[in-house]
């Protein structure tokens, strides 16, 4: 078992033709098994075509008619990625995954409002994140697949390189994860903390989970509280941002502080109340895990 994605996924890449589509769904595909996983691309001036023997659909609706695949992510330009993940949405898939840096606010909060005004029920991760993979089955995004190894620990965190340096902490402990969740560091997106945790509580096949998160707003807070009362497996975290300035951004659209509220210092003391195990340095993350199982 996983959550969100496993051997049996069915994905369509939106954005195939680019440059940073194709590169990225190659990739994809000769890791475990993608080569069955990724059945379609849509661009709609290049129906008909083929990317590597990928068929080309001119919408989502015909890509999921033609294929059954339930999935899509997304690596279009930030001008029209709001747009296409509305087009996935808009067809009912089980999940979109929006991997695009930049996307401006104003159009994820007419997206958002859309997604609820129509009460739909895809769930959405990203924008601006890595993506998501369960080791030895399906990766779908920009991790490195070689990372990565199989076992019981699920990972969710708001930073990309800090999502690696986990993994890769988890597998030279000979832990493995279940499955790796990127959720992206915009200020509006998809997925939360809690969220995610919620799957992994209920995933038979994840023991223990790594939460990674970032200052600025309140999602770290919101799971910690969540977890103190539901969930019935060890979390350990660790808040990147402990020295940053408040009102400075830190490489992410959502990592800044204000209004005195976000810094990680308060993060990492609700967490820590809440019963989750921290640590302030991000190379203790795996063996902190290990001393919780």
């Amino acid at each position: 078992m996983s959550i969100l994605i496993n051997q049996n996924t069915r994905v369509i890449t939106q954005g195939i033709t680019g440059k940073t589509g194709q590169f990225h769904t190659q990739t994809s595909r000769d890791y475990a098994n993608g080569q069955a996983c990724y059945v379609a691309g849509v661009n709609p001036r290049k129906a008909g075509q083929d990317f590597e023997g990928i068929p080309i659909y001119g919408t989502v609706v015909e890509a999921k008619q033609q294929t059954g695949a339930t999935v899509s992510v997304v690596y279009v330009p930030p001008a029209g990625a709001a747009a296409a993940i509305l087009e996935a949405v808009e067809a009912k898939l089980d999940l979109v995954i929006c991997i695009t840096e930049g996307i401006p606010v104003k159009d994820m909060i007419e997206l958002r409002h859309k997604m609820r005004s129509a009460n739909s029920q895809t769930l959405l991760l990203g924008p601006n994140c890595p993506g998501v993979i369960t080791p030895d089955e399906l990766k779908i995004g920009i991790m490195p697949g070689h990372i990565h190894k199989k076992g019981r620990i699920g990972v969710v965190s708001r930073s990309g390189t800090l999502t690696y340096e986990a993994v890769a902490q988890l597998t030279e402990l000979g832990l493995g994860q279940s499955t790796a969740v990127g959720i992206g560091g915009d200020p509006v997106n998809g997925l939360k903390h809690i969220d995610v945790l919620k799957l992994f509580n209920e995933d038979k096949d994840t023991d223990a989970v790594v939460m990674i998160g970032e200052i600025g707003g309140t999602d770290e807070e919101a799971a910690a509280v969540w977890a103190k009362d539901h969930m019935s497996k060890p979390v350990v975290g660790f808040i990147a941002g402990v020295t940053a300035p408040p009102g400075k951004r830190m490489g992410h659209a959502g990592a800044i502080i204000s209004g005195g509220k976000g810094t990680a210092n308060e993060k990492l003391e609700i967490m820590d109340a809440s019963g989750i195990s921290v640590t302030r340095d991000p190379s203790k993350m795996g063996v902190l895990l290990k001393s919780v199982l």
